[in-house]
């Protein structure tokens, strides 16, 4: 490698590590401003984040094409415009719309600006679709694949967990205490950073010059293909279980201390929710340290187990034996639920790198079906959240605990690609 070749290759790691660390932070807006609409509306704490997702069912497969088609900058470009658009919209709701009524789910009125909202988190989702389809495969390419890229890609998730710890503290900071007056215009001051850093983000790319390497494919690849592969058909579920897990966890921890009876809980619900993504930075960080010398299926079987032990400690544990937070009295089941941040930190780069091992000419579209599946961020909190309303939320962990059964299966025996004589 030429040294102007290497130049470059640091840039694009760079661009793609800055990239990484926008998804989160825009992602991890909807569950904590669920605590906002959840006041008003018992049913919508997190429809804000099932409409995040739900956006990647729609655009994972279309994101996977523009990859092919338009190539990773172009996709990205469009993808930056896209979020700036989605967190107006989101901001739009904060003005307009309170004292317009639309339509009635059960006793409640729903007003014009829930429904704004929604739609802003909904193309939102378009946006980190498409930057998240454009990430995952450059750092696993740029690494080589393997253990190397397994690195790059914990390297990334580093930055994506800093500011997905930043998210909730700083929602919770400027909501303090969740009450009837609580609304989108306490949090407005976090939607102009976000379009800020969009719109800084967007001419910084425009100036970057990133490797196109699905430019030297002329065959035309049916965005199914990579399903032809075993261990990448049992990815994409893992994905959907992870990408739950990953959101479930935090969320239920927020809403759970956010609702206990005391002065500031909101804020306190927001700081444990932090830590978690705190931890998950410190564990990228450090699987980007070991990922040359322990392999990636070794690691997430490590995890996995370790995640599935800390839950069933903090289901079984008494509320009655606390901790002292903040001049308050937290039950110390929390600290077993967002330490497993350290946990489910690798799962995400792990999954991917595993599930296109080996898959060369397939890896962009199979990139697109990963995005479509990462919907499951939206469906598997949602029917978490309603086993934590009908029964309560400590129990709704065993739905978590289930979704880890299922990627420790993957992490042991589903990632081997038995599908080695296909032409790649």
């Amino acid at each position: 490698m030429s040294k102007n070749q290497k130049n470059g290759s640091i840039v694009a790691i760079i661009t793609m590590c800055f990239i990484y660390a926008m998804i989160s932070f825009v992602t991890n807006m909807a569950a904590p401003f669920g605590n906002i609409w959840g006041n008003t509306y018992n049913w919508a704490g997190m429809m804000g984040n099932m409409m995040n997702f739900a956006a990647y069912l729609f655009m994972g497969v279309p994101a996977g094409v523009m990859l092919t088609k338009y190539g990773y900058k172009k996709t990205a470009l469009i993808a930056m415009a896209v979020g700036v658009v989605g967190l107006l919209v989101q901001y739009i709701s904060s003005i307009f719309g309170a004292d317009i009524d639309t339509f009635t789910v059960g006793e409640q009125t729903v007003k014009l600006n829930l429904l704004i909202y929604l739609l802003g988190a909904f193309i939102c989702g378009f946006c980190v679709c498409m930057l998240n389809t454009v990430v995952c495969p450059m750092l696993n390419l740029l690494g080589g694949g393997g253990n190397k890229g397994n690195q790059l890609l914990q390297i990334g998730g580093s930055f994506n967990s800093l500011t997905g710890a930043l998210t909730p503290f700083l929602v919770g900071a400027l909501i303090g205490t969740v009450t009837s007056s609580t609304s989108m215009s306490d949090v407005s001051p976090l939607l102009f950073i976000g379009i800020a850093v969009f719109a800084i983000s967007f001419l910084i790319i425009c100036f970057v010059s990133i490797p196109e390497p699905q430019a030297e494919v002329t065959e035309r690849i049916s965005c199914w293909a990579p399903l032809k592969f075993r261990h990448c058909m049992l990815g994409v579920i893992a994905i959907f279980f992870y990408v739950g897990i990953e959101i479930g966890i935090p969320a239920q921890l927020n809403f759970y201390v956010s609702h206990m009876t005391f002065e500031g809980a909101a804020a306190v619900g927001g700081a444990l929710a932090a830590i978690y993504w705190f931890l998950m930075m410190i564990g990228r960080f450090s699987s980007s340290i070991i990922s040359r010398y322990v392999s990636t299926s070794m690691q997430m079987a490590i995890v996995c187990s370790a995640a599935i032990i800390f839950l069933l400690v903090a289901i079984f544990l008494p509320e009655s034996m606390t901790f002292s937070y903040d001049g308050h009295e937290i039950p110390i089941k929390c600290i077993f639920i967002f330490i497993c941040g350290i946990c489910t930190s690798i799962m995400w780069g792990g999954i991917f790198n595993l599930s296109t091992e080996g898959l060369g000419k397939y890896t962009p579209a199979a990139s697109g079906l990963f995005m479509m599946l990462v919907v499951g961020g939206g469906v598997m909190p949602l029917i978490q959240e309603a086993i934590a309303k009908a029964i309560d939320p400590i129990t709704s962990y065993w739905l978590v605990i289930a979704m880890l059964a299922y990627i420790l299966y993957y992490s042991l025996i589903g990632y081997k690609n038995v599908n080695k004589d296909i032409p790649v």
